[in-house]
C-alpha cells in the first residue's frame, strides 16, 4: 500500500494510464490535468470520447443526437492534454507495469488508474445462444438495437430495474409490443417500498405493457434460422416474440485484471484512498468495491455522481496529498415511464424498525412523498418521492444536520424545486401529519410563502455561482 504521496509537477512528469472513459476516468484525467502536468492516457474500447450513458435511451427515442451527449467538446481532450485511445485493452502486466492493447501495443506506466466500470449481468438459461438475445448497456448496445428495431414484432424484458423500464418506454416510443417478466410481486419491489413500487406497476400497465409479476424466464426457443421466435415463462406459458433483452442489473467489470495479483471480490478492493493492493494502482467508478464501507451502505455502488467523486478524490490524492474518499449521502433519481423518481439518505423496501415513515400519495396514484425517520428520535433519515422533485441541498441538510420529522414537514415548502405549484400538497402533507401524530402535535406553515420563494432564489443563485467556480 502507499503510505506517501507527491505533487506530480513539471519537475516529476509521471506518465498516468486511465482504462476506462466514463465519467470516473474523465472526471479523474480532468482534475490531473488541473493539479499537476503528468503525462494523461485513457483507454476505451467502446467510445472514443466520453458521453453520457444514461441518456443512451433518449438517443434511440430520437429526443437527442448522439453530439448532445457527450458533455465535452471534442478539442476539449487536446486542449487539456489528454490523449485518448481508442482501443482495447488485452492484458496488464502489474510487475512491468504495462497495459497492453489491441495488436500488443504495450503502454508504460507510473500509476494506473482502473475505471472500467459495469458490464450487463448474465445468466444460463436454454436458447441463450440464439440471435435476437441482447442486453442495453454499451455504445454498441444502441447501435444493434437500432439497425434492428424496424423488424421485431414484439419484445420481451427480462427483469424489473431501471434498464427494463427504459427499454420498456424505448420500445413503446417505436410501437413495438412489449412484455415485462418481473420475479418479484411488483415493479422494482427489492427497492421500493410497497406503495411506490405497486405505484410504478400500475403505471406501466396503464401503458399497455404486458406487466407479468412473479414471473421468470425459463427458456428461449428458436426458429429454423437459430432465431428467437418463442420464450417460455416459469408458469409453462409460451409468448410469441422475436427479440429477448436481458435487464437483469449490472455488476463491475473486472474481466480484464481476473487470475491477476490484483485483489478482487465483486469488484476490485481498494482502500479509503481508492488503492488497490498493488502501489500504483488504483481503482473508482462502478468497478470499485470499498473494503470498509459506512455502516448501512454497499461496498460497490453504482451512481453517476459517486464515480465523479471517486475520480476527483483520487486525482487530489495522487497530485496534491493523501486525501480519503468519503461516501456521501446516497442520492438517486430516475425517469419511471413519466413518473419522476427521488431519493436521499436512508429508504429501504421494508420499513421496520428503528425506522419508520410518513407517506402521502395523492388521488391520481401517481405522485407520492415518503419521508423515513427514526421510530424513537424523530430524527429524519430519508425522503423518497414518486412525481416530485425535491432540493438536493434541502434534503441533505435536513437528513446531515438531523433534523426531527416535525420542523421537515413545517418546513417542506423549502424541498420543493418549484415551490409555487405545491402549496395545497404542502397543506396536505401537514395534514397527514397531524393525523398520524394526533392534535397535540398540530402544525402550522412556518414563514410566509414569499419567504420560502427567496429561500429558492437565494439557493438558485449560490448553485449557479459554485457551477461557474467548478
Amino acid at each position: 500500500m502507499e503510505l506517501t504521496q507527491r505533487k506530480i509537477g513539471k519537475k516529476g512528469m509521471e506518465q498516468i494510464v486511465i482504462v476506462g472513459n466514463g465519467v470516473a476516468g474523465i472526471t479523474a484525467a480532468r482534475w490531473l490535468r488541473k493539479l499537476g502536468d503528468a503525462k494523461i492516457y485513457v483507454i476505451s474500447s467502446e467510445s472514443a470520447y466520453f458521453f453520457s450513458r444514461t441518456a443512451l435511451m433518449y438517443v434511440y427515442m430520437g429526443h437527442m443526437l448522439w453530439k448532445d451527449i457527450e458533455p465535452y467538446p471534442r478539442d476539449f481532450y487536446s486542449k487539456n492534454r489528454i490523449d485518448l485511445l481508442h482501443t482495447k485493452v488485452q492484458s496488464i502486466d502489474f510487475q512491468s507495469k504495462i497495459v497492453l492493447t489491441e495488436g500488443n501495443k504495450p503502454l508504460a506506466y507510473d500509476r494506473l488508474i482502473l475505471a472500467t466500470g459495469s458490464k450487463s449481468k448474465s445468466f444460463d438459461f436454454p436458447g441463450n445462444h440464439l440471435k435476437g438475445i441482447s442486453s442495453f448497456y454499451y455504445k454498441q448496445d444502441l447501435e444493434h438495437l437500432n439497425q434492428i428495431s424496424d423488424s421485431i414484432k414484439h419484445a420481451v424484458i427480462v427483469g424489473g430495474g431501471l434498464i427494463g423500464i427504459e427499454l420498456a418506454e424505448m420500445f413503446c416510443s417505436r410501437n413495438i409490443p412489449v412484455t415485462m417478466l418481473v420475479r418479484e410481486t411488483d415493479y422494482w419491489a427489492h427497492v421500493l417500498p410497497e406503495d411506490e413500487a405497486r405505484m410504478i406497476s400500475r403505471h406501466i400497465q396503464d401503458h399497455k405493457i404486458d406487466l407479468q409479476l412473479e414471473t421468470r424466464l425459463q427458456a428461449v426457443m428458436g426458429d429454423e434460422t437459430g432465431r428467437v421466435n418463442k420464450i417460455i415463462t416459469d408458469k409453462g406459458a409460451e409468448i410469441n416474440c422475436n427479440f429477448v433483452a436481458l435487464a437483469i442489473g449490472v455488476v463491475p467489470n473486472i474481466d480484464i485484471v481476473q487470475n491477476t495479483h490484483l485483489e478482487c471480490d465483486h469488484g476490485i478492493l481498494v482502500n479509503e484512498y481508492l488503492e488497490t493492493n498493488i502501489e500504483h494502482v488504483y481503482a473508482i467508478g462502478d468497478c470499485a468495491q470499498l473494503r470498509d464501507p459506512i455502516l448501512g451502505r454497499k461496498a460497490t455502488e453504482t451512481a453517476w455522481y459517486i464515480a465523479k467523486a471517486m475520480g476527483k478524490t483520487l486525482a487530489h490524492h495522487i497530485c496534491q496529498q493523501p486525501t480519503a474518499y468519503q461516501q456521501v449521502l446516497w442520492y438517486n433519481s430516475a425517469k419511471l415511464l413519466d413518473i419522476e423518481y427521488q431519493v436521499y439518505g436512508q429508504v429501504p423496501a421494508q420499513i421496520k424498525y428503528p425506522l419508520n415513515s410518513l407517506h402521502l400519495e395523492l388521488p391520481n396514484g401517481r405522485q407520492s412523498i415518503r419521508i423515513t425517520y427514526d421510530h424513537d428520535t424523530k430524527v429524519v433519515k430519508g425522503f423518497l418521492l414518486m412525481g416530485f422533485r425535491f432540493r438536493q441541498d434541502v434534503c441533505e441538510r435536513w437528513i446531515l444536520n438531523k433534523t426531527v420529522l416535525e420542523n421537515v414537514v413545517s418546513y417542506i415548502r423549502l424541498a420543493f424545486f418549484e415551490p409555487e405549484f405545491y402549496k395545497g400538497f404542502a397543506r396536505r402533507y401537514m395534514k397527514k401529519f397531524n393525523i398520524e401524530f394526533g392534535k397535540s402535535a398540530y402544525l402550522k406553515t412556518r414563514g410566509s410563502f414569499d419567504s420560502v420563494l427567496k429561500f429558492f432564489k437565494r439557493s438558485k443563485k449560490k448553485e449557479s455561482d459554485e457551477s461557474e467556480h467548478n
